[in-house]
């Protein structure tokens, strides 16, 4: 799910931000190292990693920058870049999120879907929480069904919006059943909708639970240590692990929030930190040229994109829309905000969560979209054939990073370029979260950025959130041939059938433009001298990486 993201993240509830929607910022299978993935007039090189060098042994401790504190540890509201990447260390879930973005069994061993409205989950023998109480059947449907309470207002509730219920149905096993076929429901297992907790600290805990005070208490390859409010998180190495494949190679990881980019960066350069996820790409080149460690790239599923949250004023109408994009100088936008470091797009989702999808449907997916191309002429005339010129759009922005500037601010040259006039409103970090969450924040705000990264390996995800009545349809953006065919998708098991209907639902959101795509990036890393092992991936908000870091 989109984790909408604090940073701008995915999804249902508030995922899209911080630093991207939060930060910034793809075929599936790589080899250790692809081909690059640029355009024929970029400014800058990167080829993707699947996996970088193999740790030496094992490390004591090291170090890691988070570019923000974690709203939470619960699950039910790790809807971020910086909760999650912390939290999938630490709690696990049903299936696993591998950084191929494929799926493989997790707390599950298995699953079987015997009727299109019947999940059936066997739990894993010989798995153990932290406190060491072994993992039961009962956990797992007192940890899904949170996500149905209304008193939780879970951030993941659209994933069980078609569940009727969650029962014990045998001694390791679970059964959810749903109100109608919903493919997507077992997909969204691998992520943060998916974490199974201890049914026991979850009653003991109460409003504490996933706090600085109250912790978690899950079966990942890391413990929870220590949550120092405004300073940092320290996760232990779990002995009792049960998958000795990701047992963690350190005996500890601290996480750092670091607010500021420029320290942050400083701090990698310098080896005060060891490393640290969502590079500011401005910096990019220095930390590559620093010698004081490794800069990787790995696949991605974020877009970053202008979301549009007023479609009754000056952007109701379409060709408004198109004028925005149009007189957008994307290219020129990808050079000053990312260095380079990524590719303009027309889609709302990357090639890398397309899994399973056919030839075909990739075909229509991405062949012939429409693609908006810097054309300032045609954007005039189509503004002013709007009826547009003179009315006045409102673009908010925060002090995160430089991404914000400078897409804020060529958004608003854009608008003025076309007739439009144009505010851009500061407001802070915080406030920008809320954004993502909070309608009464969006009043008077016609556009926002956001990266919007999917956490699962399906377009549906991001094209689900575009339908009436959904959380983050934030514009209340509403187009009966769209919603039927994103219907029709969700209720086809088979992903290649699946993938030609989401196909259309694309090309309809690439015409429409309900949200204005600018470009995709990759995942940015960086690795000291001190360490090495990671997997370069955005699953790795769902996906222990941390435990597979070691000694250079």
């Amino acid at each position: 799910m989109s984790a909408a993201h604090t940073s701008a993240t995915r999804g249902p509830a508030r995922r899209s931000i911080a630093i991207t929607a939060g930060a910034l910022g793809a075929a599936l299978a790589l080899s250790a190292c692809t081909a690059p993935e640029r355009g024929p007039d970029s400014s800058a090189d990167w080829e993707l990693t699947a996996q970088t060098a193999e740790p030496s042994g094992d490390i004591d401790s090291y170090t890691w920058a988070n570019y923000a504190e974690p709203y939470s540890l619960d699950y039910a509201y790790a809807f971020d870049y910086a909760d999650n990447q912390v939290l999938a260390n630490v709690c696990e879930s049903l299936l696993r999120l591998n950084p191929d973005f494929t799926l493989s069994p997790g707390l599950a061993e298995a699953f079987d879907h015997p009727t299109p409205e019947t999940w059936v989950y066997t739990i894993r023998e010989g798995v153990t929480f932290h406190d060491g109480t072994p993992l039961t059947a009962n956990d797992v449907v007192v940890s899904m069904s949170r996500h149905l309470d209304p008193a939780v207002g879970s951030s993941w509730y659209s994933v069980y919006q078609h569940v009727a219920s969650i029962e014990q149905t045998g001694d390791r096993e679970v059964t959810v059943t749903m109100t109608q076929p919903d493919s997507q429901f077992n997909l969204a297992m691998g992520g943060s909708a998916g974490v199974i907790e201890s049914a026991a600290t979850l009653a003991e805990t109460g409003a504490d639970y996933g706090n600085s005070t109250g912790g978690v208490n899950c079966t990942g390859p890391f413990s929870f240590g220590e949550w120092k409010s405004g300073e940092s998180i320290t996760l232990e190495r779990y002995d009792g692990y049960w998958d000795d494949s990701l047992r963690a190679k350190s005996g500890e990881v601290e996480f750092l929030f670091m607010t500021d980019a420029n320290a942050r960066v400083n701090a990698l350069k310098s080896g005060e930190v060891d490393g640290g996820w969502m590079l500011p790409m401005d910096a990019v080149p220095q930390l590559q040229a620093s010698g004081s460690g490794e800069v990787a790239f790995g696949l991605n599923s974020a877009v970053a994109s202008f979301i549009v949250s007023d479609l009754e004023g000056p952007l109701a109408d379409v060709r408004v829309r198109q004028a925005l994009l149009m007189a957008l100088d994307r290219e020129g936008v990808v050079d000053a905000a990312l260095a380079g470091f990524g590719d303009v797009t027309n889609a709302l989702t990357t090639e890398s969560v397309w899994v399973g999808a056919s030839e075909s449907g990739l075909d229509t997916a991405f062949g012939g979209l429409e693609e908006y191309p810097y054309d300032l002429d045609a954007a005039k005339q189509l503004a002013e054939e709007a009826g547009a010129t003179g009315q006045e759009i409102v673009i908010a922005t925060a002090p995160i990073a430089q991404e914000f500037a400078v897409t804020s601010q060529a958004l608003a040259a854009a608008a003025q370029s076309i007739g439009l006039k144009a505010t851009i409103e500061t407001i802070t970090p915080n406030a920008y979260t809320a954004l993502f969450s909070d309608p009464s924040a969006r009043e008077g705000i016609d556009l926002f950025f956001t990266s919007w990264y999917l956490s699962s390996p399906d377009p549906l995800e991001m094209y689900s959130v575009l339908r009436p009545g959904e959380f983050s349809n934030y514009g209340n953006w509403d187009n009966p041939e769209f919603t039927a065919i994103v219907n029709e998708a969700i209720a086809i098991e088979d992903p290649a059938e699946r993938s030609e209907k989401s196909a259309e639902a694309q090309r309809i959101a690439n015409a429409e433009l309900p949200w204005l795509p600018l470009y995709a990036s990759p995942v940015t890393v960086f690795q000291g001298e001190r360490i090495t092992g990671v997997a370069p991936s955005i699953a790795y908000l769902y996906y222990p990486w941390a435990a597979t870091i070691g000694a250079r």
